[in-house]
């Protein structure tokens, strides 16, 4: 039997977490503190994420490019809004090469002012917009207390920072890139997410507007799993960046920008989302191996070869399979480890299931074991993966609607925080004094306030404020927060 001593995740969801992440070898903790190493297993994820991301970035006419680690502390302080944000969280460097800097360095926390220096240098014209550039690479946040994947002092994730004529192809961008965000997590982690936008004191440091993801973990606590910014020409401005250009009529004009990104985090969501008891649950579609065959023996020839056999033929048709060929595990052991590690299907071969040419399919998310033909084989295993797929997405879905309440009253508001938490749609009368005493009394921060479509719409509806009963006119949703 593989190890497993899982606390059981309805016990103790942080500690179940941590112990799955550790014993499925998706990350462990790093000598340097704060920081985490990626195990294969967990990487194997990223990588998934990556394609898929990249992919849809690509069809918003986005180019990967590369900006340096370090950043000039000088560049930071352009932007006042975006220093002040993030100055508490900054590495600096003081001293390389055995000599104190001229100009101290920081530590890239994110990439905006390196790149938007370089933008002012490469736009001359309106002939030169829009930029749409991406970078997949790390970032550092100083963090006090970190947790694997959800918040770490480094972590991997990709920016997007485009510059445009005008303000509505800016946002329009800002939509896409929050929509590929929505796609990614829906259609490939199976984790539902609310569109919507974020309060201003919760927005980006420097931006205009702030639009999000947000997830709803079972515990009843949100997960931000992607930002995308309308930056306005905040940073565009004379006194900023410069990224000025002479527009059709030959007058002077600045760049309207967004920048938007979406990290490492989005798979302490999936962990949380869809683990159990047993360990990891992973969707077919980002996992690393959709099918582990086992041999039920590990010195029968015959047996080798057919497993090799059957991963050849999955593998032609595009799914991802290996052989376990570990000569030291037994059988046992080995289809223990593919549950822990979540892959959405195992099944044993032996010579009795070559000579009757039939298969028994174990089905990690429902349990279920499902007997499939040689006959059968290409066709079936991507219908069930198919519909394992979007078993774990209506599951994931209807979890998020039960732990979502319509409050009215604060007295109502407190007591759902207090027991079932979750998403409290409330109307607020968007007074930031209100949202701090929410914050301080309930440990609910707003999360955003929803879009009813892909335009960006939000709803209007009349109400008074949760908390100090004056007109509102939004429902936002609150809850407490990872």
């Amino acid at each position: 039997m593989a190890k497993r001593n899982l606390t059981p995740k309805s016990e103790n969801m942080s500690e179940w977490y941590v112990q799955t992440i550790q014993q499925a070898q998706l990350a462990d903790y790093s000598p340097v503190k704060g920081c985490m190493v990626i195990r294969p297993n967990g990487y194997g994820i990223w990588e998934g994420i990556q394609a898929a991301l990249d992919a849809e970035l690509k069809l918003l006419d986005i180019q990967n490019a590369y900006f340096p680690l370090f950043i000039p502390y000088s560049f930071l302080s352009r932007e006042a809004e975006h220093v002040k944000g993030f100055s508490p969280e900054l590495a600096i460097v003081t001293v390389g090469g055995g000599e104190e800097l001229a100009e101290k360095l920081v530590v890239r926390p994110t990439s905006e002012t390196i790149m938007y220096e370089m933008y002012s240098k490469w736009v001359q014209s309106h002939r030169d917009l829009p930029i749409l550039i991406n970078q997949w690479n790390n970032v550092v946040r100083w963090e006090k207390r970190t947790y694997f994947f959800l918040r770490t002092t480094e972590f991997l994730w990709q920016e997007a920072h485009t510059a445009h004529v005008d303000h509505q192809e800016a946002w329009d961008m800002v939509l896409n890139g929050l929509e590929a965000y929505r796609k990614i997590s829906e259609e490939f982690l199976a984790v539902p997410v609310y569109q919507g936008r974020k309060s201003n004191s919760e927005k980006f440091a420097g931006a205009l507007l702030t639009t999000t993801i947000e997830a709803m973990m079972p515990d009843g606590k949100a997960l931000q799993a992607g930002t995308s910014h309308d930056l306005g020409q905040n940073f565009s401005k004379k006194e900023a960046f410069n990224i000025s250009y002479q527009n059709a009529e030959g007058k002077t004009d600045y760049a309207w920008q967004t920048s938007f990104g979406l990290s490492t985090r989005s798979i302490g969501g999936l962990i949380m989302t869809h683990g159990d008891d047993d360990g990891l649950v992973l969707p077919p579609k980002i996992a690393p191996i959709q099918v582990m065959i086992v041999p039920a023996v590990n010195d029968n020839d015959r047996v080798q070869e057919h497993c090799q056999l059957l991963r050849s033929e999955l593998v032609k048709i595009g799914i991802r399979a290996k052989v376990d060929k570990r000569a030291t595990y037994s059988m046992g052991w080995k289809l223990n480890d593919a549950e822990l590690q979540g892959i959405p299907l195992t099944m044993a071969v032996g010579e009795r299931e070559i000579d009757s040419a039939s298969y028994q399919v174990k089905v990690r998310f429902s349990g279920e074991k499902i007997a499939i033909t040689q006959e059968k084989f290409e066709s079936d295993i991507p219908q069930l993966l198919n519909k394992i797929q979007a078993d774990m997405f209506a599951a994931a879905k209807k979890r998020t609607e039960e732990l979502t309440t319509n409050v009215t009253t604060y007295d109502e508001f407190k007591s759902t925080m207090e027991t079932k938490r979750g998403f409290l749609r409330a109307f607020w009368c968007e007074d930031e004094k209100c949202e701090a005493a929410i914050k301080e009394e309930t440990k609910a921060t707003t999360r955003c306030l929803p879009f009813v479509d892909r335009a960006g719409n939000v709803a209007e509806e009349k109400g008074v404020c949760v908390k100090c009963g004056k007109p509102a006119t939004h429902r936002w949703l609150f809850a407490q927060a990872y």
